[in-house]
């Protein structure tokens, strides 16, 4: 095929790309070679318009090993073990193909992580989907829940936790955001840097097919009504197959075989061979002849871009091939050396004796884009007046049982009961609770993870909504008694040419990044996914926070459940009764406008360590934060968790109960103490200057307030648990 510039256009360049291409290689490229650029260069591989503010994230720590740049972020976490761990998008994929586009999103990125020689050991998932009255939103719902679980059921990794959402700026890109965390030995870690020439190139796993051609590219690129017309380049996964693969990758790494390692992710054979070269600023020579194809008379062009799962390619020191080839022959897997390192910095693709491509590393690397895009600012949002009048028609306890039967604020059994969330049997703290626990192996220490967002926040104000959610996920970890390390997140935002959509993703990295510097919980990974945007119509701005904490004692994890009745219960943390973007204001008020909460970040450093005291001196019983929904939605959450009930005291001091019960002001805490710990608590508290409020006490099985509710627990369980599955049914 002669190669043009509407030959260049159709494979997502810019009119102007083609032409430096031409100008970096002072010729027009063949199809193979423009094949390459298009995969290299296009957003989903290069982050060519979010790689300028990127920089701007903190990304460093005392405990940080490996932050990002490579495969996965890496966390000591003592006695030289160390913690492998990344999220990543699937959303266009999983919106064309639900089951194989979830599948093959929680397939890449175990791969991600065994890669570096981490056994996985808890997958995580944050899913956004459009309204429940969409016509697509129940089918996409149920095949993104059932690749999520069928491929990580079958490849025997525990799913510990979750977050699942629901809005209509979602009907028309819904989002997939796959996390894994693996253990590894911090001496034993492996790199995707190639080193030295003339060694060999080995590629293993599944062999090479025409699925997924063009994946990397589709990822970058908004969708119109012809979508079903993309289906091709969704990937197929077999989770058999990576089984197989995690066991003999790991087998061959328990030797000093390999110099280094990458997964055939997006852009496949393309963008692994061209990553480990440019990192090792080496060249690379590739015999795709030698590629093991499982499809007939497949062009260098295919071969190259395929992104075909369960494959491997790796540099290997000379003389070890076939001690590698036997491993690999055992687990019944592809092995093929395809090719070698070279002092040329390039890289060169032969196909039947015929070299059909060859280009400099550093132009598909280094000089491929980087945009100093255009953005606008959010200003801050005036506080909306309510009407005090509005509130005296609302009954209080039928108030609290809508909320809770809501979307995103019910339960989501029905989701998590389709995954495996105990295999591998370290398992503490299973789905439902604030964060997922596992225990490290044969030792007290124990992991602690969640995945957060907060799209309403975000686009309220882009800013505010960055740093509220980086302070969610160190909330949900303190609420279970871990010490917050480090976080990955996913930033999923619309098409960034568009300047405020543009200023949305600025915006929120620089928020992310003020409260991961203060908190000192530094982003060691990552991943950017633009173009979430069908017919002209983006999502709303949906930055994803996986964060990780250890537990030292595993023994000494909270839960949120309530456990003894007498027991005091007390807010920690101011409530100012911040109805702004709060679920009672949208849904009760119906005003959508305003500012989201403030975040204090002392506030937030202080009373997280504060808590983090009192957990390890055993002086809580239970605890939860206060997020969605505000302090009645949280205890409610507690008392079903624990079936109990609480009798909650009178309020003292002018604020209007609508306003103390449902407002989102963050930094807070909900927390069961014992009666013989209250003096200790309270001692602890104010030596810190914490502010906190009595709010009731443990009870038989009814919530009570005064006259206004006078609930069984039962009740709001039932509201609680079943909304999902009921409409799942209906």
């Amino acid at each position: 095929m002669k190669v043009t510039e509407s030959v260049a256009i159709d494979h997502g360049l810019k009119k102007e790309e083609f032409t430096k291409i031409c100008e970096l290689l002072k010729r027009t490229p063949n199809i193979t070679e423009l094949g390459i650029f298009s995969a290299m260069w296009n957003e989903h591989c290069s982050y060519k318009s979010s790689r300028k503010h990127l920089k701007k994230l903190h990304t460093k720590g005392k405990q940080v090993i490996q932050g990002p740049g490579e495969n996965a972020g890496v966390i000591d976490i003592g006695d030289d073990d160390a913690i492998v761990f990344k999220i990543e998008s699937h959303n266009h994929p999983s919106f064309i193909e639900p089951y194989q586009g979830a599948a093959t999103g929680v397939g890449g990125i175990m791969r991600d992580i065994f890669t570096m020689g981490a056994r996985p050991i808890a997958n995580l998932n944050s899913i956004h989907f459009g309204s429940p009255q969409h016509k697509k939103t129940k089918n996409l719902l149920r095949g993104v829940v059932k690749g999520i679980g069928g491929y990580g059921n079958c490849i025997g990794v525990p799913t510990i936790a979750g977050q699942t959402n629901f809005d209509e700026s979602y009907n028309g890109n819904i989002l997939v955001n796959a996390m894994t965390l693996g253990l590894v030995n911090k001496n034993k870690i492996f790199y995707s840097k190639a080193a030295g020439t003339n060694k060999p190139v080995i590629y293993v796993g599944s062999k090479t097919g025409r699925d997924g051609i063009h994946g990397a590219s589709m990822a970058s690129a908004t969708f119109d009504d012809k979508i079903e017309e993309k289906k091709p380049t969704v990937q197929v996964g077999d989770p058999f197959t990576e089984k197989l693969l995690l066991e003999a990758c790991l087998e061959l790494m328990a030797d000093n075989s390999i110099i280094s390692i990458q997964d055939m992710g997006a852009a496949g054979l393309t963008s692994s061979s061209i990553e480990m070269a440019s990192k090792g600023k080496l060249g690379i020579e590739l015999d795709l002849s030698k590629v093991p194809c499982r499809e007939e008379k497949m062009t260098p062009y295919e071969i190259m871009l395929s992104e075909s799962q369960e494959r491997m390619l790796i540099v290997l020191e000379k003389g070890k091939e076939n001690y590698a080839k036997k491993i690999f022959d055992k687990w019944n897997l592809d092995f093929a050396v395809i090719g070698k390192t070279t002092n040329s910095k390039k890289i060169e693709l032969l196909f039947e004796n015929n070299k059909v491509a060859e280009i400099p590393i550093d132009l598909l690397a280094e000089n491929s884009p980087m945009y100093d895009r255009k953005w606008k600012k959010t200003k801050l949002p005036q506080k909306i007046k309510f009407n005090k009048d509005d509130l005296k028609t609302i009954n209080l306890s039928d108030c609290l049982k809508k909320i809770l039967a809501f979307p995103n604020i019910s339960d989501k059994k029905w989701i998590w009961d389709q995954y495996d969330h105990t295999v591998m049997g370290d398992t503490i703290q299973k789905p439902g609770g604030d964060a997922g626990v596992v225990r490290i192996h044969g030792s007290k220490k124990a992991v602690a993870s969640s995945v957060d967002s907060s799209a309403s926040y975000c686009f309220a104000h882009p800013f505010s909504g960055g740093k509220q959610v980086v302070c969610e996920s160190w909330r949900n970890l303190i609420s279970v008694g871990a010490k917050p390390i480090a976080i990955t997140n996913c930033l999923n935002f619309g098409n960034p040419e568009k300047e405020k959509n543009m200023g949305e993703f600025v915006e929120c990295v620089e928020g992310i990044a003020e409260a991961s510097k203060y908190l000192d919980f530094p982003v060691v990974s990552g991943n950017v996914s633009f173009y979430n945007e069908t017919n002209d119509r983006g999502i709303k701005p949906t930055p994803t926070i996986g964060g990780v904490g250890l537990i030292s004692d595993y023994k000494k994890i909270i839960t949120m459940d309530f456990k003894k009745n007498g027991n005091i219960v007390y807010v920690i943390g101011k409530t100012e009764g911040h109805l702004d973007q709060s679920v009672f204001a949208k849904d009760f008020l119906n005003e959508k406008k305003g500012a989201p909460p403030s975040i204090n970040l002392f506030n937030e450093k202080n009373v997280g360590e504060t808590l983090l005291k009192l957990i390890d001196l055993g002086l809580v019983a239970s605890c939860h934060d206060v997020s969605l929904g505000g302090i009645l939605v949280a205890v409610s959450k507690m008392c079903i968790k624990g079936n109990k009930g609480i009798k909650i005291n009178p309020l003292k001091g002018l604020i209007n109960k609508f306003e103390y019960f449902f407002g989102e002001d963050q930094g807070r805490y909900i927390i069961e103490v014992n009666k013989s710990n209250i003096k200790k608590v309270s001692e602890i508290l104010n030596n810190n200057s914490i502010h906190y409020d009595e709010f009731g006490t443990v009870d038989e099985k009814m919530l009570s307030f005064k006259n206004d509710i006078k609930l069984p627990i039962e009740e709001l369980s039932n509201v609680h648990k079943y909304w999902l599955r009921n409409y799942m049914d209906s």
